[in-house]
């Protein structure tokens, strides 16, 4: 899946800045109502629970601006998982054969879960060794020793989501959710996951499939999508 390539990044683990800063107790910017609209179809693994309790870990998500920049990002997240997720359907990568690959040899902590163990899990489906342990340390969970972790608890699967797109720049040049907040535009946000695949020509199609579940979900939330929706 693309989201494979998504996560080839260089990792940069977040500070205790990047998933500390308040926000107060208001409420989601997407009600379950609006998540179910979304994905119809999903795996029940995937809860609006696990969603929520997962924002905890990165109150600045959804949460920075006024309400309507506010869905935008709700919209931009859930698109791209979305469209890494199959509408929330695959809890994991579908092509095990691919799995051996996502172990890289040359980190000094090695696969100690196994070499076929770093394959893509959850709402971004994290892959690689070294995501999953820098994934891991920021969310104070031992996920390189227990990478299974990711598909069987809802939380973590989202946690793991919002860690990347909060904290990763991936082949872009800023996080998702600074794309957002910044006002660059969902296109921004494409590049931060599957940019060396899908911008600039290089695959048109999955790129678009990613703005139409974008603009589809920000019509569920009443808000113009903005500009910059390509890259």
């Amino acid at each position: 899946m693309a989201a494979a390539v998504g996560l080839l990044g260089a990792v940069v683990v977040p500070g205790p800045a990047s998933a500390a800063a308040p926000h107060g107790k208001g409420r989601f910017v997407v009600s379950e109502a609006q998540f179910e609209r979304m994905f119809p179809e999903r795996n029940s693994f995937f809860t609006y629970e696990g969603l929520v309790e997962a924002t905890e870990a990165y109150p600045r998500f959804a949460h920075t601006g006024g309400s309507a920049l506010r869905k935008r990002e709700a919209a931009a997240f859930l698109a791209n998982v979305s469209h890494e997720t199959g509408g929330l359907y695959y809890v994991v990568a579908q092509n095990t054969s691919t799995y051996p690959i996502f172990c890289d040899e040359t980190q000094s902590y090695g696969c100690p879960a196994g070499h076929d163990a770093y394959y893509g899990r959850g709402a971004i489906m994290l892959s690689w060794n070294f995501n999953y342990k820098a994934a891991g340390d920021a969310l104070g969970i031992d996920l390189l020793h227990n990478p299974w972790l990711v598909e069987q608890d809802p939380a973590v699967a989202w946690m793991t989501a919002l860690w990347y797109w909060n904290t990763q720049t991936g082949p872009g040049t800023m996080t998702g959710h600074d794309a957002m907040v910044s006002r660059a535009g969902f296109g921004e946000t494409i590049r931060s996951l599957n940019g060396t695949a899908e911008c600039d020509g290089g695959n048109a199609a999955q790129m678009r499939h990613r703005v139409d579940l974008y603009v589809s979900f920000t019509r569920v939330l009443h808000v113009a999508p903005g500009r910059g929706l390509t890259c």
